[in-house]
């Protein structure tokens, strides 16, 4: 029989998923169309054109003021997924949501190999929810070095959420039918 998701086990994961969706949007503008050198050559170029001239300098501190209200919901978003996260690790000392085992004897290889990606996954999360805490909290010494450590947050992420969906899908139409709707509703879909 396939299992069924409880209420506060989807709207963990619909939460979560929808937070780090988010995230990852304020992300690709900040290196994409909302990068400070882009917004600095755009207004630069504008700018030129009424005869106003600005320093490099001048031009960055503005782009930056302009994309600070987007960055702003970044920081918001690692607020609202570190409570989840404190949701998620604790709710396995209430019996919702256990810990995933990959050394227990009685599952398949490819199990084993889902609930490692899920650990590597939940440790890099940790990482990245700490060093996030670190950088806006922590002392000032430190910024430097956890923005590094953060950074590199985008490449397990993006990593993770591809093997999941491709997961997801595979079972969805092979061996596990019905993931996708029982992750939604809560229950296996009658077909």
């Amino acid at each position: 029989m396939k299992p069924t998701y409880s209420k506060i086990y989807r709207i963990l994961h619909w939460s979560i998923a929808i937070s780090f969706t988010l995230t990852l949007i304020t992300i690709f503008l900040r290196l994409t169309w909302m990068n400070k050198n882009n917004m600095a050559e755009i207004m630069e170029n504008y700018l030129s054109k009424n005869d106003v001239i600005l320093t490099q300098d001048q031009l960055i501190v503005l782009a930056k003021q302009i994309r600070q209200p987007m960055w702003d919901w970044h920081i918001y978003l690692g607020y609202v997924l570190t409570g989840l996260f404190v949701v998620r690790f604790s709710l396995p000392f209430f019996g919702e949501m256990k810990i995933q085992n990959p050394l227990d004897k009685n599952i398949t290889f490819k199990e084993k190999i889902q609930k490692w990606i899920y650990i590597v996954f939940y440790v890099c999360v940790v990482i990245s929810l700490i060093t996030g805490l670190i950088i806006k909290f922590g002392p000032k010494e430190f910024k430097k070095s956890m923005e590094s450590i953060h950074e590199l947050s985008i490449y397990y992420l993006v990593t993770f959420i591809v093997l999941h969906i491709g997961g997801v899908l595979y079972a969805e139409f092979t061996n596990d039918k019905g993931i996708i709707s029982r992750i939604v509703s809560g229950y296996k879909n009658k077909v």
